[in-house]
């Protein structure tokens, strides 16, 4: 078979890595308009990160290659080198984001490099189907998740295409790739909220997803204001008295007032285990203290009356016992309120287990003036909350995985256990109000004479959004669709799991982490408010985040997301691949993305009937090692190892021949020890997946694509940083050396490699706790382009021990002893303080 001349691109030769990861570290600190932040998913990649590798992945290297007869000696490379380094510099940028003259730079440049490509492979016996050189080849990414990558393949120009077997991810790739460019150019529909007018002599212009996203907010109000006539009851003002006056001079001015009420905070009660108390329940309190902003603090003060207590809200400097509340160390250690005595964990849990945890209402947030206001809490107000009777509640299951789901052992076993009655009034009424939405935008584009498909005109119905449909009902099922979304959003700010902030003074949501754990005192906040944790506030996140992604997207952009399992699709074939797939064991995305999809499912199983059949997201084939799913490490690891591999050669066979395969892998601190360094469990068996699907490495990248501040990562040596393997298929005849072989070739390769690596060289030098990692990209691109390197005793040396071998080298090359030394401390404690001795 004729080979294909495959010119080297940019990401296996350089890149302004400095630039990449500093547009990459400020991006993880944008919240407002991103496009994350339509929904939540987790491990996101971010955008400018995305959007480099896609580039430099496809744009050949200016550098002369003999073989090919392409390219320019060393210093027009150089030259040129820059040139495209600029290109990229600016093309990471948030700000130009949307910016159509930098973005049609890139796209150009990819382009330039298909058309040489394409010359190159004119009398290929397969030019016609693989080197078009008028249509770009497609992209395809398998493990799509949060849907980065696809976006931004998109962005640049190519046909993008995503998978995932979530349908959550799914869902959301819907929303970013497929929706938008659809229904580009669309006037909205809906009629205005109550008390905006339109103004007549301003020119509006609906290009892009102004229109869609436009009549999201529009519908959205419409709910908020049938929420109202349903709900409303159950979302009291509270009327600031005289009497509440007498104790707290700050509320005078208030008096005779009704305020908003922003949000209610409960504690969890549980029976005293005192005998003297056994009959009377107390408060499991994490904390008392309401408001720590200088200058607004407030907090709690438990009243007690015999067997009697009661809470009473105070401002002022709250006094040191406030800070723990009932709380005496960490986990379900408390104390009884009435009698002083612990409770312990396993009173706790029995408790909750037999279906014994009660809550007590805390205190009251309002809204005030020019500030919140904290109130002592009513017993009207506790009433009306107890009497919320919702008609519906997810029972699905919550997962038994102890390290990520805490609450099982406390008696809230199924999802339906993590919200309050008031909150699933609350959610199901605005989830029912979508299909509502969904239908009278139906109507109002049919009034507005909206084009429909061509088939309604021969009076079958319209095609609908799941079937490829472009009319009215297409239409209004995508506006519901993002209505949904922000459904998901009051979800993950609306359970009894979220705490209330008292620096911020406001609640946060329940997904900090990746992970449901076990909250002692929570807020409620008012669905109905105007504050965080309000049905407005959602709806103006998903607008503005929509139109801030979406709002100069063409029509022209062609975007398909499918639900695959990544082992078996065939949806890559002769497709651009750049995929982020499962970290090993580091994120439960199908039990944690459960969460979402009872509430998607009750509102977009019409649209998506096949999508959401199940009750529950699959997880069967999700290729993460869970060994509560596998019955332990061991088998999980071996599920992984054999299902990664199974799904990373599909990658190998499919992917057009003429681009290497990007795949990113998160870094996880070191797990294991040997003798000759550090390495990771998932790490390894990931590394040995990829080699095992017949890919050899052509280089390694360390990225700066993780939050540095994330809950995961505070107060551990957890590296800021995502590995981007740049993989080309290993050849069919490749050779078998030995380990001597194969130590003396790491000899003659790696100092080059890493004084380029320190030293900057074509690269930006990489950031020193990123060397172990980056160092692995020339050490396994050695190792990775045989077919075995053999020990003495004849059998294949493993991933682990190259890995420790290139360590090895990493540990004894130049650097002194003191450096040495702070290596392995780091590598051992990250910044954490370490037992004398143990260096």
């Amino acid at each position: 078979m004729q080979p294909i001349k495959t010119p080297r691109k940019l990401i296996e030769v350089a890149l302004p890595l400095d630039k990449i990861n500093a547009a990459a570290a400020r991006e993880k600190s944008i919240r407002h308009g991103h496009p994350s932040t339509l929904h939540l998913w987790w491990a996101r990649r971010p955008l400018a990160a995305a959007r480099a590798v896609i580039f430099a992945q496809m744009v050949n290297d200016p550098g002369y290659e003999r073989h090919l007869g392409r390219g320019v000696n060393k210093e027009k490379a150089a030259i040129e080198r820059e040139r495209l380094f600029g290109i990229l510099e600016r093309l990471v940028l948030w700000e130009n984001t949307n910016n159509e003259a930098v973005l049609n730079e890139a796209r150009e440049e990819i382009r330039r490099s298909w058309r040489e490509t394409c010359e190159l492979n004119r009398n290929h016996p397969q030019a016609a189907e693989l080197f078009n050189p008028d249509k770009l080849p497609a992209f395809h990414d398998p493990f799509a998740g949060g849907g980065a990558l696809p976006l931004e393949a998109q962005r640049l120009g190519l046909e993008a295409y995503a998978s995932d077997l979530n349908p959550v991810a799914v869902t959301i790739n819907k929303a970013m790739i497929e929706i938008p460019p659809r229904f580009a150019g669309r006037k909205p529909v809906g009629p205005l909220p109550p008390g905006e007018k339109k103004n007549v002599d301003m020119h509006e212009d609906w290009s892009g997803a102004r229109g869609l996203a436009e009549d999201v907010r529009r519908y959205g109000a419409w709910m908020r204001a049938e929420a109202e006539k349903r709900i409303g009851h159950l979302y009291p003002k509270i009327e600031i008295t005289a009497e509440m006056a007498v104790e707290r001079p700050d509320v005078k001015p208030l008096v005779g007032q009704k305020l908003t009420v922003i949000a209610w905070l409960w504690t969890r009660t549980v029976r005293s285990p005192n005998p003297a108390f056994s009959h009377a329940e107390v408060p499991l309190a994490s904390t008392f203290v309401l408001s720590s902003k200088e200058g607004k603090e407030a907090y709690v003060e438990p009243v007690v009356d015999g067997d009697l207590w009661q809470f009473t809200v105070k401002v002022g400097t709250p006094p040191a016992r406030a800070k723990d509340g009932t709380k005496l160390a960490r986990g379900a250690n408390f104390r009884c309120l009435l009698s002083g005595m612990p409770i312990e964990p396993k009173h706790i849990k029995a408790e909750g287990v037999a279906g014994r945890l009660g809550q007590r209402l805390m205190a009251i947030v309002a809204e005030g003036t020019r500030s919140r206001v904290y109130l002592t809490p009513t017993e009207m107000h506790e009433a009306i909350a107890r009497q919320a009777q919702p008609e519906w509640r997810p029972e699905t299951p919550l997962p038994d995985d102890p390290r990520n789901f805490w609450t099982l052992n406390y008696g809230l076993s199924k999802f339906g256990d993590l919200f309050t009655p008031r909150q699933l009034v609350g959610l199901t009424t605005f989830s029912n109000l979508v299909q509502e939405a969904i239908e009278k935008c139906r109507q109002d584009a049919l009034a507005a004479g909206m084009d429909d498909d061509p088939s309604s005109s021969s009076g079958q119905a319209s095609i609908g959004l799941d079937a490829g449909g472009i009319g009215v009902a297409a239409y209004a099922q995508a506006v519901g669709v993002y209505l949904a979304f922000a459904l998901d959003k009051m979800a993950d700010l609306g359970n009894s799991l979220c705490r209330w902030e008292p620096i911020a003074q406001c609640p946060r949501q329940l997904f900090g982490r990746q992970a449901i754990p076990m909250i002692w005192d929570f807020a409620e906040a008012n669905v109905l408010g105007s504050s965080s944790g309000a049905w407005d506030v959602f709806i103006d996140g998903v607008f503005k985040a929509f139109l801030r992604a979406f709002e100069y997207v063409p029509s022209w952009f062609k975007g398909s997301v499918l639900q695959a399992d990544a082992q078996t699709q065939s949806i890559s074939t002769c497709k651009v691949v750049s995929t982020d797939p499962p970290y090993y064991d580091n994120i439960g995305y199908a039990d944690l993305s459960d969460f979402f999809y009872v509430w998607l499912r009750k509102s977009l199983k019409p649209i998506f009937p096949s999508l959401y059949a199940t009750l529950a997201v699959p997880k069967a084939e999700e290729l993460i090692a869970t060994p509560y799913r596998h019955g332990g490490k061991e088998q999980a690891e071996t599920f992984f190892l054999d299902g990664m591999t199974r799904a990373i050669r599909n990658l190998a066979e499919q992917a057009h021949p003429a681009f290497p395969v990007t795949i990113y892998y998160a870094f996880k601190q070191a797990e294991t020890k040997g003798e000759a360094g550090t390495s990771s469990t998932g790490w390894e068996t990931f590394l040995d997946a990829v080699i095992n699907a017949g890919f050899a490495l052509s280089g390694t990248w360390p990225m700066r694509t993780e939050n540095g501040s994330r809950m995961i990562g505070q107060g551990t040596n957890a590296l800021a940083s995502s590995i981007v393997l740049v993989c080309r298929k290993r050849p069919a005849d490749a050779l078998t050396v030995s380990r001597r072989e194969f130590i003396r070739e790491l000899n003659a390769t790696l100092p080059d490699a890493l004084d380029e690596m320190t030293r900057g060289g074509i690269n930006s030098p990489v950031a020193p706790v990123d060397l172990s990692q980056a160092i692995i990209g020339p050490g396994m691109g050695i190792f990775s382009q045989y077919a075995a390197v053999l020990e003495a005793d004849g059998k294949p040396m493993s991933v682990r021990t190259a890995l420790q071998l290139i360590n090895r080298f990493l540990a004894e090359d130049d650097f002194d002893h003191d450096t040495q030394f702070c290596l392995h401390w780091f590598d051992n404690f990250g910044w954490s303080t370490g037992k004398f001795g143990d260096a």
